[in-house]
């Protein structure tokens, strides 16, 4: 099986476990996670350089996810790579479990920032990515960012200082589903044209089809490969992919399926 086709692989897996895994919590956000379960399915099988038996080894490239509400899709992705039992998925923000609604360095390895609060995370990269080089390693830093928190200021003043500071060892990728918890981002808080803007402050930005593998891949390449400034890449995703009745609908931003639900949508998915 080739590297394009064992991601495929683990983000078909990664759906499932995430529609498991928000219906046993009773909790969650089902939505984003399923959008992003084919960049997250490329990223642990492909792009990132990482040990899940090893989750501090030194020379790991960094992951951070700002949108922390995502989480499920993360810890889907670790728990079919081998960083903790698969098992251990369906007690997803159980009180006492260390897989809670939003990551935390306190619970877990492997995990590089706490998050929950937006528009924190391209911030906390840009500085990861200053420590990178101060320390002369050369692993890669990699922000997971939403389209909603890019209507926090701070994102744009961490936009402008990754430029300034010639950040190339800084990789962003956006979840650009037009979707938040409102409704469609334009009509909350009109963000576009996001590509130009980003370019506009000096950032290598690339546009790509967030469910479409050799897209994603060449992506995720090209932007290994540049040097000079930070990089952006715009995927296109839609809320709820592939599952019908979630897809592009803002109410599975932050609702949990019913048993019923879920027996469709693992239908639909399998």
């Amino acid at each position: 099986m080739n590297d394009i086709a064992k991601a495929k692989d683990l983000a078909k897996q990664i759906r499932i476990e995430v529609i498991k895994m928000v219906t046993a919590a009773n909790s969650g956000h089902p939505g984003g996670p399923l959008g992003l379960a084919d960049i997250y399915g490329a990223l642990y099988t492909s792009i990132l350089k990482h040990d899940p038996k090893n989750p501090d080894w030194a020379e790991r490239d960094r992951l951070i996810l700002s949108n922390g509400h995502v989480c499920a899709v993360r810890y889907a992705a670790m728990g079919l790579t081998g960083y903790f039992p698969k098992e251990d998925l369906l007690k997803f923000r159980h009180i006492d479990s260390y897989l809670q609604g939003h990551p935390s360095t306190r619970y877990m390895k492997g995990i590089e920032s706490s998050s929950g609060s937006l528009g924190q995370g391209l911030s906390v990269s840009v500085g990861l990515a200053l420590g990178a080089r101060l320390k002369k390693e050369n692993h890669k830093i990699y922000a997971c960012i939403s389209d909603g928190e890019c209507g926090e200021g701070m994102t744009w003043e961490a936009a402008q200082s990754a430029v300034h500071f010639k950040m190339d060892n800084l990789i962003a990728f956006m979840d650009r589903n037009f979707i938040q918890i409102d409704g469609n981002t334009e009509e909350v808080m009109r963000l576009e044209p996001l590509d130009k803007k980003f370019a506009s402050f000096g950032w290598n930005v690339m546009n790509a089809d967030g469910h479409n593998m050799e897209e994603i891949f060449s992506a995720f390449a090209k932007a290994k490969q540049h040097s000079g400034t930070p990089t952006l890449i715009v995927f296109k995703t839609i809320l709820g992919k592939g599952v019908s009745f979630m897809e592009n609908n803002p109410k599975w931003h932050g609702t949990p399926p019913s048993k019923e639900q879920e027996e469709k949508a693992l239908a639909e998915l399998a």
